[in-house]
């Protein structure tokens, strides 16, 4: 835990550099490396110019405000001893310079060294003040992150006889906290898995997806099918809507995809609830596009009683079950062009799921250059093809010269 407190610490200086210096989403651009080597240069260039400066000017001139300003920028980004280090050498640069001149012991030479000492003194309180904060926040965001793992727990590489990676991408660098979720379950009547998205933030969200993973993973043991389990995330949410007293439906929507992988069969069902289409890749680079047959209204909003349709497709030995939240469809570049995993992914092989899911955030991160607005949960189910071997050759889903 202090090992964390410690990284997150740093983490929180660097976020304040990222807000201040231009670096979204902690993405290291060029720009951002000369940011960073301009901070860590800047309170040294202060002192050198202030001496520069009283050098170079006349006496009522003076670089004191330069002084102050060293120490005061170097409190919020650097550590403790180096905050100390630079006050000293401000206070020491007046000092000097106001007894080379021979006039130490004047009333303003003196004002000028007291308002350097209490600047020096003032930024030894601002970093303590940064690093306490940056530990709470550090805490914090342990919490958060494990209580958000234990929300969504990273699944096993094999269920069922099936290769199985989920990713978790949040928005900001920082958070891990979201309404982004997944879940997979090795039933008896196969491997079924849910995806889907909560409308909204923070820790209602947060509530909202224990409600539908709770939900999920007692109903896809118990439903014989996957309308059946359907049904029950509608009514555990319409449940936790009486138990919040009247929790504004238009508010707690959710869209999900729930998918079932029979056991033995070269099938898929799926029945979609207002959620982006799921994609099926097969082992020859082709890909399908799943889309429902009939559309359906998000789990949550209590405007009238549909019987749900699961759609069924071939999934062949070979073929890869990927389905997404819309932090990926929507994830939009510099000219506001949205991201089409289909086109990306149509004519690619990878060796398994999780080679195409690293594949796929990458490319959505060079998409947007690093500036996501939304989090994006993936998930991707395969089916391995009978002596397929651990790896095979791969065609890289951003080639060069490519987007």
């Amino acid at each position: 835990m202090a090992k964390e407190r410690r990284r997150g610490a740093s983490g929180g200086v660097g976020a304040v550099a990222r807000a201040v210096f231009g670096s979204p989403d902690g993405v290291v651009t060029p720009g951002t490396r000369v940011s960073r080597r301009f901070v860590r240069m800047l309170p040294a260039l202060l002192i050198v110019g202030g001496l520069v400066f009283d050098s170079l000017t006349p006496a009522n001139f003076t670089a004191v405000p330069l002084f102050v300003a060293a120490p005061l920028i170097a409190a919020p980004f650097f550590s403790l001893s180096r905050t100390v280090r630079t006050g000293v050498a401000a206070l020491c640069s007046v000092v000097v310079m106001r007894f080379s001149d021979g006039i130490p012991t004047r009333a303003v030479p003196v004002i000028e060294m007291l308002t350097v000492l209490t600047a020096a003194v003032l930024a030894v309180v601002i970093n303590g003040v940064v690093r306490r904060g940056n530990e709470q926040l550090a805490s914090a965001r342990v919490i958060a992150e494990t209580a958000m793992r234990a929300v969504l727990p990273t699944p096993a590489e094999r269920i069922g006889g099936l290769q199985v990676a989920a990713r978790y991408e949040a928005a900001q660098a920082d958070e891990f906290v979201g309404g982004d979720l997944y879940a997979v379950a090795d039933t008896p009547y196969g491997v079924r898995v849910v995806v889907g998205d909560v409308r909204g933030k923070g820790l209602g969200a947060v509530e909202a997806v224990a409600v539908i993973i709770g939900s999920f993973r007692e109903a896809a043991e118990q439903e014989c099918s996957l309308e059946g389990v359907a049904q029950r995330l509608e009514r555990a949410l319409a449940r936790e809507g009486t138990r919040r007293y009247g929790l504004d439906a238009m508010e707690g929507f959710i869209t999900a995809v729930l998918a079932e992988i029979p056991p033995g069969a070269a099938s898929l069902r799926l029945v979609n609830r207002g959620h982006p289409e799921p994609i099926l890749l097969h082992g020859d680079g082709t890909l399908e596009v799943l889309a429902p047959s009939t559309p359906a209204l998000p789990l949550g909003m209590n405007l009238g009683v549909w019987p749900d349709r699961a759609d069924e497709w071939a999934m062949p030995a070979g073929a890869t079950l990927l389905a997404f939240t819309d932090g990926l469809s929507e994830a939009r570049n510099a000219d506001g062009v949205f991201y089409d995993p289909a086109a990306r992914l149509r004519g690619r092989i990878f060796p398994g799921p999780e080679e195409l899911l690293s594949a796929l955030t990458d490319d959505v991160r060079l998409h947007t250059g690093g500036r996501a607005t939304d989090d994006m949960a993936l998930i991707a189910v395969g089916r391995p093809a009978e002596g397929q071997p651990v790896r095979r050759t791969t065609v890289p889903i951003v080639g060069r010269g490519e987007g």
